[in-house]
């Protein structure tokens, strides 16, 4: 009727059928995305290798972790743990090798137990030198470095008492044992690094120490890892000798070897740094069975009974 007053809000009728009529169309919209097929669903923009995979995503939340994306699979060792009793070695054997890879380490029943080092613990006293000098901003002299060759290629023992005292003698063994995180090893009750006691665990530790640059710090492990490759004359026996001529050139050791007339045994010990591995043998023989040359034999055959066979 003209004229009529309409009830009070009856003016926003419209606005509010305009609101639902825009919902629903808005809703329709959103159902045609999710359709299979249906021309206004999306795609994604991924690489089809790695679409609707979530492990590679990384976490919206910033302090979350990212989740580490699958790794590949590793190759094996060319090392396989086994029993060697048929070896048949006079004394007592213990054996480890550490993957460089993941950590993880296998060995003998024994690989915790120790023995003295003799010359093996070279390797490290050099390292600590080199890293100690290093960290004090100095560099050694041509003639400092032609002692260290000495010491690892020839197992100078002369130079060797030189740089252990250098470095504070039985001080370096436990920054060793700190610093390379062995669990076995102590200093020497004499204080000697001859008489360090390690264990085949604790030697593969050293390797990695080695070789992942803790023990001479990045200024010089190359140098040091290059210097074991050359290791010449007497001292060149063991691990490496097991593996191919083409191969040996590539492997980096520290042997040791001594009479120890109180204990009347032989100690021959192996260290070894291959490109994916780290290997320490030990062997303790009786003097009835012969000289040195049986403890550096057993290195070798231990390491040849546990490479696979070749493929």
């Amino acid at each position: 009727m003209a004229g009529a007053r309409r009830r009070p809000g009856s003016h926003r009728r419209p606005l509010a059928f305009s609101a639902v009529a825009l919902a629903l169309v808005g809703l329709l919209v959103l159902s045609l995305r999710l359709v299979p097929g249906s021309p206004l669903r999306t795609t994604s923009t991924a690489h089809p290798d790695v679409a609707g995979d979530r492990s590679t995503t990384q976490p919206t939340d910033r302090n979350a972790r990212p989740r580490p994306a699958p790794s590949p699979s590793l190759e094996p060792l060319p090392f396989a743990a086994q029993d060697l009793d048929d070896l048949d070695l006079k004394g007592w054997y213990a054996w480890s090798v550490l993957d460089k890879r993941t950590g993880k380490i296998i060995g003998s029943t024994n690989m915790g137990e120790t023995s003295t080092t003799a010359s093996l613990i070279k390797a490290w006293v050099v390292a600590d030198y080199l890293r100690r000098s290093a960290e004090a901003g100095k560099t050694p002299s041509d003639a400092k470095l032609a002692d260290a060759t000495q010491i690892i290629r020839d197992s100078n023992n002369t130079k060797a008492q030189e740089f252990y005292e250098s470095v504070g003698s039985a001080a370096s063994i436990k920054r060793l044992i700190s610093i390379c995180k062995l669990t076995d090893s102590k200093v020497a009750a004499d204080g000697g690094w001859s008489r360090t006691l390690l264990s085949p665990r604790d030697t593969a530790r050293l390797g990695l120490c080695i070789d992942d640059g803790r023990a001479a710090g990045p200024k010089w492990t190359k140098w040091l890892l290059n210097e074991m490759r050359l290791v010449r004359g007497d001292g060149d026996f063991g691990i490496r000798k097991a593996f191919p001529a083409g191969e040996q050139k590539k492997i980096a050791i520290k042997n040791g070897w001594i009479d120890r007339q109180k204990e009347k045994e032989y100690h021959v010990n192996c260290l070894a740094i291959g490109d994916t591995w780290t290997m320490g043998v030990m062997v303790k023989s009786p003097f009835s069975v012969g000289g040195w040359d049986y403890g550096m034999k057993a290195c070798e055959q231990i390491t040849e009974a546990l490479l696979r066979p070749a493929t």
